[in-house]
């Protein structure tokens, strides 16, 4: 197996978030928070539990579309069997979007109720929107409110402050600065979130990260790697060799017909990260059926 270092990641603007996240709970009803489908635990921030504590929470689970469709019906199956709220959705089609309203109504029937017997029913739901870096989340506002109102690039941090969006339908969005934790005390959780996007790359050995990336996949996505970069016969389980076997067949070569491997990374990270390779999830539930 390729020896990836510690991957560590937090810049001094998420502690700054961690601190928002906690003045602005008392600003709202509920915390919708956005996950993404292909790698459900390790897009779970550990310290919202505690961040978000005595607050209803929905989990969301974006970017389905880019997710092992059966895998994501798997993962809500097991959040619901623990009682939890959660949504599939994928902001580029629209599909679950519609999923969103009702789940945050339903999770706070109780609070609709008491405003209700209070005379105060056209009151809107306040609801906190929160997750790791470039998980979707002001994707996923604008795709509710129907416009632009909040910041979306495919790269983490660009959301810095908290934006207040009404979007009608009685909701009102708070949109929150992506946010990890200081420490991952797990290696392949750092991975994951480096797989997808949610680490920056630029702090990060991509070629050793493509070479882990391939490694994962040949464990349960091997057709997909032999469709897509027009390998044959059984692949290899090293990374590197995988990683190079893909830049050789791809044409990628430096002077000397030396396989450009860097090159090579940085194609197997945008195609895995865009869906170009196909649904892919690497976490699977035990739980879900």
């Amino acid at each position: 197996m390729t020896e990836m270092p510690s991957i560590q990641w937090f810049p001094g603007h998420m502690a700054k978030t961690r601190r928002l996240i906690r003045e602005s709970l008392s600003l709202v009803d509920c915390v919708a928070e956005v996950l993404d489908a292909r790698i459900p635990i390790s897009s779970r921030n550990p310290e919202f539990d505690a961040l978000c504590a005595g607050k209803p929470r929905v989990l969301v689970l974006n970017k389905s579309d880019l997710a092992d469709a059966q895998a994501t019906k798997s993962w809500l199956a097991a959040f619901r069997a623990e009682g939890l709220c959660a949504i599939a959705v994928d902001c580029k089609s629209g599909a679950g979007i519609k999923e969103f309203v009702p789940a945050v109504r339903e999770l706070l029937s109780e609070r609709l109720e008491r405003l209700k017997a209070k005379g105060m029913s056209g009151k809107a739901l306040r609801v906190m929107v929160a997750g790791i870096p470039n998980s979707g989340k002001s994707t996923f506002i604008n795709r509710i409110a129907g416009a632009k109102y909040a910041k979306a690039e495919d790269r983490p941090g660009v959301t810095r402050g908290r934006q207040w969006i009404s979007i009608g339908l009685g909701l009102e969005l708070l949109d929150m600065p992506g946010i990890l934790w200081p420490k991952f005390e797990n290696a392949a959780v750092g991975e994951h979130l480096a797989f997808t996007g949610a680490i920056k790359d630029d702090i990060l050995d991509t070629e050793l990260l493509a070479a882990r990336l391939c490694e994962e996949l040949a464990k349960n996505y091997a057709s997909m790697l032999s469709v897509r970069y027009k390998l044959s016969g059984e692949l290899p389980t090293q990374g590197g060799q995988l990683l190079e076997m893909i830049g050789k067949h791809r044409g990628m070569l430096a002077a000397g017909g030396r396989v450009d491997t860097e090159r090579a990374a940085a194609v197997l990270l945008d195609e895995f990260r865009g869906g170009i390779l196909g649904r892919i999830t690497l976490e699977r539930s035990t739980k879900g059926s």
